[in-house]
């Protein structure tokens, strides 16, 4: 029993892929089919927000009372984080391809202009300083000494993350689906079945990532005491 919610998680996932190839989707301009990228590219960010803040929390924890397995929680979390914040990246790259490049214009010239998308900027700006925080722990070879700085760098980098890739770009015109004033995809948008798809979905993409990250937990917990004994 104490494996449920790794049955829910294959659960939800089913459900989602299932259900997100059939249920009705609005016909919106640009978007059309398109929209069903819906349960797996905003999953994507919903399982990488969930882990980055597992994240900062456990580097709490370890500034509390200097556990190094916390920061081995820590590092684990953000990692999977990064990896699936590059899928968010990867899967919305792909998604704009089809409905933001003008199919008028030369490929670089359309995804010049795209290019300069706030809320594309802000996330990039964002992975890139969880990246500098896998390359600092790196450059650190005591190890007190990593797991104090990446801990407190760790806390800067989260609240980075929700100014980069929410707030500022809300504050700015964005062609992003739901963003602003954005003409296309805005939440009424989404039809009360497609919600019945895209919050499982949401929570199933969550525990996936927190199910890698505890066997990259277990690994790495088993080579700490390789090395110490």
């Amino acid at each position: 029993m104490k494996h449920w919610w790794k049955i829910l998680t294959v659960c939800l996932l089913l459900y989602t892929f299932i259900g997100g190839l059939l249920v009705k989707i609005p016909n919106l301009p640009a978007l059309e089919e398109t929209s069903r990228n819906l349960f797996f590219h905003v999953g994507m960010w919903a399982a990488m927000m969930t882990l980055f803040t597992v994240s900062v929390v456990n580097s709490i924890r370890y500034l509390r009372n200097f556990n190094l397995k916390y920061d081995i929680y820590a590092r684990q979390y953000a990692t999977s984080g990064i990896f699936f914040g590059l899928l968010g990246y990867a899967t919305g790259s792909i998604w704009m391809s089809y409905t933001w490049a003008d199919p008028n214009n030369p490929l670089f010239e359309s995804f010049s202009a795209v290019a300069r998308e706030p809320k594309l900027i802000g996330t990039a700006i964002a992975l890139l300083i969880y990246l500098a925080y896998m390359v600092l722990r790196n450059s650190i070879s005591d190890m007190d000494k990593r797991a104090r700085v990446s801990a407190v760098y760790n806390i800067f980098a989260y609240a980075l993350l929700t100014p980069a890739i929410y707030v500022i770009p809300n504050m700015l015109p964005s062609l992003h689906p739901g963003q602003g004033d954005s003409p296309v995809f805005k939440i009424k948008d989404v039809n009360p079945e497609m919600r019945m798809i895209e919050y499982p979905a949401f929570i199933g993409w969550a525990l996936l990532g927190v199910w890698i990250t505890t066997l990259k937990i277990r690994l790495s917990l088993l080579k700490e005491k390789k090395m110490l004994s």
